[in-house]
């Protein structure tokens, strides 16, 4: 009995997570227009190349999907990678380990105030849109991540990935990999209305109060 109400009641949610990523999306492209006009157009300035940068992302139930952000990288991003990866084995490893560096010279300098501030993450609410992510939840992994989830996999990626979540306003890139896996299986597993609210509250006080949280 408490199994078949806790699934109606998770069911039910679901419906209002769902209308509750439509309206909150829609509601932040046409608020943030000017801010994204501002944002492409010091893109532009800062270096040539295209406004917006489209990587593929594994989505629910393993399908990928192109995730959209603002381009915070140099066009030649991935000749700089590739160099370094030969050249220094200490970034290697921590690329391996996480696949982020730190102090990354492949960012643009206003995509390190992106990135910082997390504003390169704005045009995911066009994601949000077309079905292919939810505006809280788990994070969007890349294909050569999923090995790292083991048989936490098929959980994590039962439910759309979020732009926002446990990872991103619990330290981010300052957490090791098992705590990222810890907490997108936690949430997969937990995830309700409280949960989303609170998520949403601190993930505001991160964009506005940055300060060392992981986002490079």
């Amino acid at each position: 009995m408490k199994n078949s109400k806790k699934k109606l009641t998770s069911k039910g949610y679901k419906l209002i997570k769902k209308i509750f990523d439509i309206l909150f999306s829609m509601s932040i492209l046409v608020a943030f227009l000017p801010l994204f006009v501002l944002i492409a157009f010091l893109i532009k300035l800062s270096s040539r190349g295209p406004i917006f940068f489209l990587q593929e992302r594994i989505g629910k139930n393993n399908i990928p999907f192109k995730c959209i952000k603002f381009r915070t990288m140099y066009p030649e991003a991935k000749d700089i990678l590739q160099n370094l990866l030969i050249k220094d084995e200490k970034i290697k490893r921590e690329f391996e380990q996480t696949h982020k560096i730190k102090n990354d010279p492949r960012i643009t300098t206003i995509g390190r105030f992106l990135r910082k501030t997390s504003l390169d993450e704005l045009p995911q609410f066009i994601n949000v849109l077309r079905n292919e992510m939810s505006v809280v939840g788990p994070r969007p992994i890349v294909k050569d991540e999923k090995k790292k989830y083991g048989k936490n996999f098929k959980k994590v990626l039962s439910i759309k990935p979020g732009i926002t979540g446990l990872w991103q306003v619990s330290g981010r890139n300052n957490l090791t990999y098992k705590k990222r896996v810890m907490l997108d299986l936690n949430y997969a597993n937990n995830y309700n209305f409280i949960m989303d609210i609170r998520i949403l509250i601190r993930t505001f006080g991160v964009i506005l109060f940055p300060l060392d949280r992981g986002a490079y």
